[in-house]
C-alpha cells in the first residue's frame, strides 16, 4: 500500500479546493442533487395518491381539507428524513458527470506535460452516473443489517464499504480517461489497497454535515493524483 502517494495526493487536492473549475462543478452537482430530490418528492407524493392514501384517510376521518395538506406535510418529512442519507450518494453521482472537468483542473496546474486525455462520451458517464448511484444506496441499505447487529462497529463499517465504492468508482472514472475502462479495471485490481484505502480516507467525512457535500469534488482530484503517482513509479 503506497501511503505516501495517498497523503500526498489528499493535500495536494485539497490545497486546489478553491479552484474556480472545482467551484463551478460543486454548484452544478449540488444544483442538480436538489433538484432530483424535490422531484423524488413529488413524485412520492403522486404515488402515495395513486395507491389511494387520500381515500383510504377519508374512510377513517371523514372528508377534510386537512387530509391533503397531512399527506403533503407526511411525504415533505420522509423526504427531508431520507436526504440526509441520500443526499451524499446523490451528489457523489451527480458530480460524476463532470468529472473531466476536475481531472483536466488538476492536470492543468500540477501536470502540464502530459497530453490531452481522451473525453468520456457523455451518454457513457450517464450511464455510469447511475449505475454507481444505485450501487451506493442499496450496498448502504443493505449494510444497515450489519450496523445494527455489529453496532459498535457501524463506523467502521461504513466507512469501508464506502471507502470501497468511491475508491473503486472515482479511480475507474480517472483512469479510464487515459487507459480505457478495462485498463483501468486492470489497474484498479493491481492498486487496489492503495485505492481502497484512499478511499476510506473520503468516506471518513462522509459523516460530518456540510464537509461531506465536497468529498466528491475532493476525490476524483485526489484520485487525479493517485493514478498519476501510480504510474510514475511504475515507469
Amino acid at each position: 500500500m503506497a501511503l505516501s502517494v495517498i497523503f500526498d495526493s489528499f493535500f495536494k487536492a485539497l490545497g486546489q479546493m478553491g479552484d474556480r473549475r472545482f467551484r463551478k462543478v460543486l454548484l452544478l452537482g449540488l444544483g442538480l442533487t436538489l433538484g432530483l430530490l424535490i422531484a423524488a418528492y413529488f413524485v412520492l407524493l403522486w404515488v402515495l395518491n395513486a395507491l389511494g392514501l387520500h381515500d383510504l384517510l377519508v374512510r377513517f376521518f371523514g372528508e377534510g381539507a386537512w387530509i391533503s395538506s397531512a399527506i403533503g406535510a407526511a411525504s415533505l418529512v420522509a423526504m427531508l428524513v431520507l436526504s440526509m442519507f441520500l443526499m451524499v450518494p446523490v451528489a457523489s453521482a451527480m458530480t460524476s458527470i463532470f468529472l473531466d472537468q476536475i481531472a483536466d483542473a488538476v492536470e492543468d496546474r500540477h501536470y502540464p506535460h502530459i497530453s490531452q486525455a481522451h473525453t468520456v462520451p457523455f451518454s457513457e458517464a450517464l450511464k455510469d452516473t447511475f449505475s454507481f448511484l444505485g450501487l451506493l444506496i442499496v450496498a448502504n441499505l443493505l449494510a444497515l443489517v450489519l450496523y445494527l447487529v455489529f453496532a459498535p462497529l457501524a463506523p467502521l463499517i461504513f466507512w469501508g464499504l464506502n471507502g470501497f465504492l468511491l475508491g473503486r468508482e472515482y479511480f475507474t472514472l480517472v483512469a479510464m480517461r487515459r487507459v480505457g475502462r478495462s485498463g483501468a479495471k486492470e489497474l484498479r485490481r493491481k492498486h487496489l489497497a492503495t485505492i481502497w484505502a484512499a478511499g476510506t480516507l473520503m468516506a471518513i467525512p462522509l459523516s460530518v454535515p456540510i464537509v461531506n457535500l465536497l468529498i466528491p469534488i475532493l476525490g476524483a482530484a485526489t484520485y487525479t493524483h493517485v493514478y498519476h503517482k501510480l504510474m510514475q513509479r511504475a515507469v
